[in-house]
């Protein structure tokens, strides 16, 4: 009985060998591999399939007429002396951050803040990632040029003059890690008047 108990247990130990071979082959492989791919980078050619037209980011949308447009109402919104700004925001459906970010803008509390100082203008920036990006031309119009991630929000005066820097338009690369609490925090104090 000794004898069968040791010899189950050598197959065993020979076939839990034979199931790590393949993992520690990886494993030494992987430096000679080079840098891992992002999730970003993996996701990026999503943008050139069907699914990049559905989602808050139209592909086919005129970006410029939108935003020229959001700002003809902020600056209507103005006159009427309402404290107004533009919401620039170049995402892309493929990205993770840009969806949470067009749906955090959803959330009540969030949206309520929104119309009451805010024109929102989604545009899509394909994959700045890759160089493959879209309507960059109309960010640095504004004062943010050179950006390679997404979201990229910018916030703009009725005159389309940056409210916030372009590193801060920028940062909203992480917008999923961010709370409610703090992109309202965030909106209140950009929709202050500039003194």
């Amino acid at each position: 009985m000794d004898h069968d108990a040791r010899g189950r247990r050598g197959a065993e130990g020979t076939g839990g060998v034979r199931r790590l071979a393949p993992a520690l082959a990886l494993a030494l492989a992987l430096p000679l591999l080079g840098a891992p791919a992002t999730a970003q980078e993996v996701a990026a050619p999503a943008a050139t399939s069907a699914a990049t037209t559905q989602g808050p980011y139209d592909p086919a949308a005129d970006a410029t007429a939108a935003l020229d447009a959001a700002l003809t109402a902020a600056q209507a919104r103005a006159a009427s002396g309402s404290q107004q700004r533009v919401l620039a925001i170049f995402g892309a459906n493929w990205c993770h951050d840009s969806r949470d970010l067009a749906t955090m803008l959803e959330r009540p509390r969030v949206a309520e803040l929104v119309a009451q100082h805010y024109q929102v203008v989604l545009i899509h920036a394909g994959v700045p990632q890759t160089g493959n990006g879209r309507n960059l031309d109309l960010a640095a119009r504004h004062g943010v040029d050179g950006f390679t991630g997404t979201p990229t929000m910018l916030v703009l005066d009725p005159q389309g003059r940056l409210v916030n820097t372009p590193e801060d338009a920028r940062a909203w690369r992480n917008a999923s890690t961010r709370s409610e609490r703090a992109v309202r925090r965030y909106l209140r104090e950009m929709a202050k008047p500039q003194g």
